[in-house]
C-alpha cells in the first residue's frame, strides 16, 4: 500500500505535536513504522488520506463495540447536538445512564461521570485514600491505569511500549506510596498486606488485563485480593475501563463472580465520545464532594453528547443476543488463527473473552507481563507490518489487546486467515 500522503502529513505534524501524535502508541514507534492518517471510518473499516482501507481490530482501543459510524449512534448525536453541546449544568441523560449502569452492575450503587479512564482511576484512588485514611496503593506489573503519576510504576500499555517501567517527571513523592506486584501472584499480595498492616488504601487491578496484551486474572488471585481487602479494611478497585461492557455485558466482575468496592469505566460507555466513570458502594461514593470532603470535579463531566451516545450504545448491546453473537465471532476468530498456526507448527496462541482478544507469538497463553516479554516481539513486529501493508490494522504493539465489533464480517476474517497463512509461510 502507498501511504505517501500520510507520511508527508505525519512529518509535518511532528513539528507541531510531540512525536506527531496525541497518544504515544499511535506513533508506531514500537513496530518501527510510520502511522497512517485517518480520513474516515465506517463499520469494521478505517480509511486513510491515501484512500487505503483497513480492517480495524482496534476500534478506538475498544470503544467502538458496534463498529465505526453506526447509523443509530450518529442519528442520536445529530438529534441531541441541536439542543446544545455542553451545559456545565445537570442534564437528564446523565441521570438515565447512571440509572442504567446501576441497574445492570450489582456492585454499583452510585456512580460519577468523568471525561476519561485516567480521570476515573485517579479519582477512585483519591476516594479510596480519603475513605480509608490510608496511603498505599497496590497495583500490578503490566497493568495500565492511565497516566496519573501514582500509576506510572511498572505500567503497561503505552508505558510498556515506551520501553520504560515508569515515566520521567514522576517524582519520588508521587510514586512512593505505590507498590507494584507481579500480576496473578496471590502469595506476593498476601506478603505485602502482612508487611504493611493498616497502611494499604486500595488494591487496583484489571480483572482481565488489556495493556500487556490480553491476560486473564486467575480466580484465586482475585479471590485473594477480595479477601485481603475485606480483612484489612482496604478497598478493592476493578479497573474495567477496557473490559466494562466489553467482555461481558456486566463486565469482567460478572465472569469471576467477585464484587469490587469501586469500579472504573470508560470506552464503551461513551459510544465513541470521550468519557469515564467510577462507581461503587453508596457509603464510599457519598464521601465525594459536595456531600463529603473528597474533591473531584470536571467541566465536561456528564456532557450530554457523550451521555446520549453512551446510553444508546448500552441499550443496543443489552440485547441478550448481542454478546452471544459477539463472543462467538471473537472465539471463532482466535480459534481459526490458532488452527492456522498449528497446521504450520508455528509458535503462536490466542485467547478471547466477549469482544476482546489477544494474539501471542509464543506457544503458551501468558499469565503476566514477563510471559509477554518472553514472546517473539520481533515476529510480532513483522506480523503487524505485513498485515498493515495488506489492509489489516492490529494494535501497533505486542503489549495491547485487540477488539472485534458487531460490524466485523466473515469476509473480514477470511482476509486475515489467508494473510496469516501466507505470513507464516514467508516467515518459516
Amino acid at each position: 500500500m502507498q501511504r505517501a500522503k500520510s507520511r508527508k502529513l505525519f512529518n509535518k505534524t511532528k513539528k507541531m505535536i510531540p512525536g506527531g501524535v496525541n497518544s504515544p502508541v499511535r506513533s508506531f514507534s514500537a513496530v518501527s513504522g510510520t502511522p497512517f492518517i485517518v480520513k474516515k471510518s465506517i463499520g469494521s473499516r478505517i480509511i486513510d488520506i491515501d484512500n487505503n482501507s483497513y480492517v480495524d481490530f482496534i476500534g478506538s482501543w475498544g470503544a467502538m463495540i458496534l463498529g465505526h459510524s453506526d447509523k443509530r449512534i450518529l442519528k442520536k448525536l445529530n438529534t441531541v447536538s441541536k439542543n446544545g453541546l455542553t451545559y456545565g449544568a445537570p442534564n437528564t441523560t446523565e441521570t438515565e445512564i447512571a440509572e442504567f449502569i446501576i441497574s445492570n452492575i450489582p456492585s454499583i450503587e452510585k456512580i460519577r461521570m468523568v471525561n476519561s479512564g485516567t480521570e476515573a482511576t485517579m479519582s477512585a484512588a483519591r476516594l479510596a485514600r480519603g475513605y480509608t485514611g490510608k496511603d498505599i496503593i497496590i497495583k500490578f506489573n503490566g497493568c495500565y491505569h492511565g497516566h496519573g503519576d501514582a500509576f506510572l510504576v511498572k505500567a503497561g500499555s503505552g508505558a510498556a511500549t515506551f520501553g520504560k517501567p515508569s515515566s520521567s517527571g514522576v517524582t519520588k513523592g508521587s510514586s512512593k506510596d505505590t507498590i507494584s506486584l507481579p500480576y496473578n501472584d496471590y502469595l506476593a499480595l498476601e506478603k505485602i498486606f502482612k508487611k504493611n498492616k493498616n497502611k494499604i488504601a486500595c488494591v487496583i487491578v484489571e480483572p482481565i488485563a488489556g495493556n500487556m496484551n490480553f491476560v486473564r486474572s486467575t480466580k484465586k488471585f482475585l479471590q485473594t485480593a477480595r479477601k485481603l481487602c475485606t480483612q484489612h479494611k482496604s478497598l478493592l478497585i476493578f479497573d474495567e475501563v477496557m473490559t466494562g461492557f466489553r467482555v461481558n455485558f456486566r463486565g469482567a466482575q460478572a465472569i469471576y463472580g467477585i464484587r469490587p468496592d469501586l469500579t472504573t469505566f470508560g470506552k464503551v460507555i461513551g459510544g465513541g465520545l470521550p468519557v469515564g466513570a467510577f462507581g461503587g458502594k453508596a457509603k464510599i461514593m457519598n464521601e465525594l464532594a459536595p456531600e463529603g470532603p473528597i474533591y473531584q470535579a470536571g467541566t465536561l463531566s456528564g456532557n450530554p453528547l457523550a451521555m446520549h451516545c453512551g446510553l444508546e450504545t448500552l441499550k443496543i448491546i443489552s440485547n441478550k443476543i448481542f454478546f452471544k453473537r459477539l463472543s462467538n465471532k471473537t472465539r471463532e476468530f482466535v480459534n481459526r488463527m490458532t488452527d492456522i498456526a498449528s497446521k504450520h507448527k508455528f509458535p503462536f496462541t490466542a485467547d478471547s473473552e466477549g469482544g476482546m482478544f489477544g494474539l501471542y507469538f509464543t506457544s503458551k497463553i501468558p499469565k503476566n507481563i514477563t510471559d509477554i516479554e518472553k514472546s517473539n516481539l520481533h515476529t510480532f513486529n513483522d506480523f503487524f507490518n505485513y498485515m498493515l501493508d495488506n489492509g489489516v490494522f492490529f494494535a501497533p504493539s505486542a503489549y495491547e489487546a485487540g477488539f472485534i465489533s458487531d460490524s466485523h464480517t466473515q469476509k473480514d476474517f477470511e482476509k486475515v486467515y489467508k494473510l496469516f497463512d501466507k505470513f507464516i509461510k514467508l516467515t518459516t
